[in-house]
């Protein structure tokens, strides 16, 4: 296979429609997010943890502005790494902050998969080796694998189909939880580490990990039927759903366990909230929603970020070697990102797994703003307030995220510096070592 041939990737224009795009969207954002960063949130923050929610709606509801206005100009199956392309060139700040959002979202592909383990084995009686919730995670990726190699007709219907169910499930959950709670006695004494602003800043940007799932929806750019309409329409559907979702299923929690509950069960939260409020068949029923809703995440994720990293390859703004593969780049750049999946999901917890994926996404997200803000404003015709509220209100959450995990476990602050540090000179080196003639390409023909 020659190099050229290696760099070719084959795109299905309006292979994918408004509602499939949604459901792509919906499959990544429901799914670790409500499930597993519950309990996280709720440690930081307390039983503030459904405002922190709802605040996180509002960044990424500012966040949205930037990525819906790009994506009606420049539709693209590259997504995010077009956009920074459009802003700032064949330069290391493209490469560079593409490669964030690209680990980020491979760590929360990671992280659905270990919460499908947690709450698979709540069937069990819990996991009391720690050996079988990677096993189940890994599984799962694998599957996601599989199906992704069927194409986007077969992709987009299974996701359709888990997505339906799931939001269904997680919509009668919070209903029935909300309207028994009034029966139950709750406590919230313990008020853990609630009170201080940067925890409660801390919570909200773990919450953004449970939207962004949003900008898989970039990723599915060309793609879509009548994408200069149908992208911008499916990230507001999206987000606007999940706000409905993440309210009605934290207040439901918050109101049949205690904080302590909360905490202690934060890997699998809403089953512990479902058997004081629905009893063992509650439980059932929420395990095999969690798994939908995890499974059917990873299906989306892994969809969305081989695409981007397989248009990273087509601009050279990374290497690339098929290491004897057959077929295009996406089926190479699919084979990278699960094999990158299944180490984290083997070998990181859930906690810092997350750590590192809000971290990556926010200073990537910063990013698309400040280019929108500094180089395509009149080309997007973008009002200069909301791209620079969302700068500010991101770095809000990014400085109290840092601020509690600094005070908490410094070292995966510390694993992100020096990440990015590599991330960044490697880059550097590779972006140097480019020929004259393609550090010049400009590559502006991403249908």
């Amino acid at each position: 296979m020659s190099r050229e041939e290696d760099r070719t990737t084959r795109y299905q224009e309006g292979s994918l429609t408004l509602p499939g795009t949604v459901m792509l969207g919906t499959g990544v954002m429901i799914g670790a997010g409500i499930f597993a960063l519950t309990g996280q949130m709720a440690q930081m923050t307390g039983v503030l943890f459904p405002l922190a929610f709802l605040a996180a709606a509002m960044i990424v509801s500012f966040s949205a502005y930037s990525y819906i206005k790009i994506s009606n100009a420049w539709p693209s199956a590259g997504g995010i790494g077009m956009y920074l392309h459009k802003a700032y060139g064949n330069r290391l700040p493209t490469a560079f902050n593409a490669l964030l959002m690209y680990f980020s979202m491979v760590i929360a592909q990671s992280f659905l998969a270990r919460t499908f383990g947690s709450y698979t084995m709540q069937l069990f009686g819990g996991d009391d080796s720690g050996r079988m919730v990677p096993i189940l995670g890994v599984a799962l990726i694998l599957a996601a694998f599989l199906v992704n190699l069927l194409g986007n007709r077969m992709i987009q219907g299974v996701a359709s189909f888990i997505g339906i169910l799931k939001i269904g499930g997680i919509l009668i959950f919070g209903l029935v939880g909300v309207w028994i709670a009034d029966s139950i006695s709750v406590d919230f004494s313990e008020t853990g580490e609630a009170g201080a602003l940067g925890n409660f800043l801390g919570a909200t940007a773990l919450g953004i990990l449970a939207f962004k799932g949003f900008t898989t929806i970039t990723n599915s750019g060309s793609e879509v039927i009548d994408p200069k309409r149908n992208v911008g329409r499916a990230i507001v559907i999206s987000i606007a759903a999940c706000v409905v979702i993440y309210t009605l299923v934290g207040f439901a929690v918050a109101s049949n366990l205690s904080l302590a509950e909360i905490i202690e069960t934060q890997d699998y939260s809403l089953a512990a909230a479902a058997r004081p409020a629905l009893g063992e068949y509650g439980v059932w029923f929420t395990v095999a929603i969690a798994m939908m809703a995890t499974a059917g995440g990873i299906l989306a994720s892994v969809f969305a970020v081989s695409r981007m990293l397989a248009m990273l390859t087509e601009m050279k703004l990374v290497p690339h070697r098929h290491f004897g593969m057959p077929g295009s780049i996406q089926k190479h750049t699919l084979v990278y990102t699960v094999v990158l999946g299944l180490i984290l999901t083997a070998f990181f917890d859930l906690s810092r797994i997350a750590a590192l994926g809000i971290v990556f996404y926010l200073i990537m997200d910063i990013a698309i703003h400040w280019g929108v803000l500094r180089y395509l404003r009149q080309d997007i015709k973008a009002n200069i307030w909301v791209p620079a509220t969302a700068i500010l209100l991101d770095l809000l959450a990014l400085g109290g995220f840092v601020w509690v995990k600094l005070n908490t476990d410094p070292f995966v602050i510390g694993v992100a510096v020096v990440t990015m540090v590599v991330i960044a000179v490697a880059e550097q080196i590779f972006l140097k070592r480019l020929p004259e003639s393609a550090q010049a390409e400009q590559s502006h023909t991403h249908h």
